[in-house]
């Protein structure tokens, strides 16, 4: 009976162990992140123009291993094809200036990167509400402003010809959403000036290299009124353009980044639509962190870029993902200077 007892006692306590065991929950599954697949001309580009700045103030940047690499080639590693270099013309600090952007320019194309020149035509910072002339410009009457924009376009052309560079696209300013080379190509004053400068610009680029496609960039890319205000002046004064440049900064709106994917790419459609031309998402960032809040925002605008017809959706830049020491927040390199998982929505 005692024997009986004890054996039941153990059947017993197996029996506890057991349904104790089974009804541990098991570690969840981490799901595994698949980037959008894109066509193989897709542009997945970055704009790293403050690259060389970086780096003579001791910057580094690693890999996700942790190991130091040269920043071009880690971009390459990720998956990015095509680098973004804006162009000023006489900064005072130099960065940004012709020598620096052939610099960045012959390490990007020893990269086997596909190349977008940004023109500001400025000293400085050009966006929507900062369109300062040079300063060497800026008491030149309308046509010499023209001529000397010119010369400066083919001198920069010619000076990246010359060190075995053809850029892919090039920008006729940046973010003009109000024109640039204030007050003489302001869009609201003169849509004619405006139209007149990004007509001169073209045509000096293509003086150089008739592959090469030109852009014009505006930001806010979900505001379509703001688009079609501007490409409906451009055409109706005769300037050309290969390609519309949009920014998109969800951050920087009032609508979740949801919402604005879906209104930037209805925008690209009617736009594609109205002007037959294509579009390229020449900026976008978002906050460094949550990453996986950027990456989610990243994959989705990708993936809708991707997916207008007849391939007129022609690339994603993201602008200065490598910007981790300076406090600019809209990054996708983390504090030890190792790139965050948002920058794996560019993988192959």
């Amino acid at each position: 009976m005692k024997r009986l007892l004890h054996v039941c006692c153990i059947i017993i306590v197996f029996s506890v162990l057991s349904c104790s065991k089974s009804s541990t929950p098991a570690p969840p599954v981490t799901p595994t992140y698949t980037p959008p697949v894109v066509s193989s001309s897709f542009a997945k580009g970055a704009d790293i123009s403050w690259v060389t700045q970086f780096e003579s103030l001791g910057v580094k940047f690693y890999n996700s291993s942790g190991q130091q690499q040269e920043l071009f080639s880690l971009m390459k590693s990720l998956g990015f094809n095509s680098i973004r270099l804006r162009a000023w013309v006489n900064p005072s600090d130099g960065w940004c200036n012709t020598a620096d952007l052939v610099a960045k320019a012959t390490r990007a194309k020893n990269a086997g990167m596909k190349i977008l020149i940004d023109f500001h035509y400025s000293d400085v910072w050009a966006d929507p509400g900062d369109q300062n002339k040079p300063a060497a410009w800026a008491s030149l009457d309308f046509p010499t402003l023209l001529t000397t924009m010119y010369s400066y376009t083919v001198n920069v052309m010619d000076t990246l010809k010359t060190n075995g560079i053809t850029p892919d696209w090039v920008q006729i300013g940046n973010e003009t959403d109000n024109g640039m080379l204030w007050p003489s190509g302001n869009a609201t004053t003169s849509m004619a000036n405006f139209a007149a400068l990004i007509q001169n610009g073209y045509s000096a680029v293509k003086s150089v290299s008739s592959t090469t496609k030109v852009i014009v960039h505006l930001s806010n890319g979900y505001n379509n009124s703001l688009f079609q205000w501007m490409f409906d002046g451009l055409k109706a004064n005769g300037a050309h353009w290969d390609i519309i440049g949009m920014s998109l900064y969800p951050s920087y709106s009032t609508s979740d980044w949801a919402t604005v994917d879906t209104q930037c790419l209805a925008n690209i459609n009617a736009l594609v639509a109205r002007y037959s031309t294509p579009v390229m998402v020449v900026e976008v960032g978002m906050p460094e962190s949550p990453a996986s809040n950027s990456q989610a925002f990243l994959t989705d605008i990708i993936t809708k870029v991707n997916s207008v017809s007849g391939g007129n959706g022609l690339g994603v830049f993201y602008w200065e993902p490598e910007a981790y020491t300076n406090n600019y927040g809209l990054g996708a390199f983390d504090n030890t200077g190792k790139p965050t998982i948002a920058l794996d929505a560019f993988g192959n």
